[in-house]
């Protein structure tokens, strides 16, 4: 009965000292709590001199800087974008769409040079399925599709995540392609009149 009530005695004292212990931490940080942490990034050659204080940023008033190289939300540039498709090609999850149009005049340069021959008629990029790889970026000859620092961009419905970069609008699109397909249609009524004006000079 003894041993009981001292191996009772231990773990009661075991457990007010854990208590105590506990209680002194909290209301050591509890006081020092009036100093605040800057918002500065774990890069800062200042961060690690600032020990105590409250480390809970009132976000989104006050946000950490954002590494350089971080992988964030895609953006496309879309007047630099020559719609190679590499980016969807390259995407393991599928979540850009795009459809082309070829161009029947001069629509331009992007900003390194490269001479644009193509239209966007629909270049959608679903960050909702995005696993934000960053391969789509790494393949792009024209470096006009990026990750932005933009990190939080919460949607209440899903369709929302949904990022459209067509700089045309649907009736534009039409019109591209119907002149597109018209052009189209010339040329290969002007090819059989060549053939046909061949042939008659053959037999002739």
């Amino acid at each position: 009965m003894a041993y009981i009530s001292n191996k009772y005695n231990n773990s009661f004292g075991s457990v007010v000292s854990a208590l105590t212990k506990g209680m002194k931490l909290t209301l050591k940080h509890f006081f020092k709590a009036g100093k605040r942490h800057d918002a500065t990034y774990v890069n800062d050659k200042n961060y690690f001199n600032q020990t105590e204080g409250l480390v809970t940023l009132t976000y989104p008033y006050e946000a950490i800087p954002v590494p350089d190289v971080g992988r964030y939300r895609l953006h496309n540039e879309i007047d630099d974008c020559i719609v190679c498709d590499l980016c969807a090609k390259i995407c393991p999850v599928n979540c850009i769409e795009i459809e082309s149009i070829k161009a029947t005049e001069d629509i331009g340069l992007t900003s390194d040079g490269t001479k644009k021959r193509l239209y966007a008629a629909t270049f959608n990029i679903d960050l909702a399925k995005c696993c934000y790889c960053g391969l789509c970026t790494t393949v792009c000859p024209t470096d006009c599709l990026t990750m932005t620092k933009v990190y939080d961009f919460p949607e209440t419905d899903v369709k929302n995540m949904i990022y459209h970069f067509t700089d045309l609008s649907p009736e534009q699109a039409r019109e591209k392609k119907q002149k597109f397909e018209k052009q189209q249609e010339e040329l290969a009524a002007a090819k059989a009149a060549a053939i046909r004006a061949k042939q008659d000079k053959t037999k002739g």
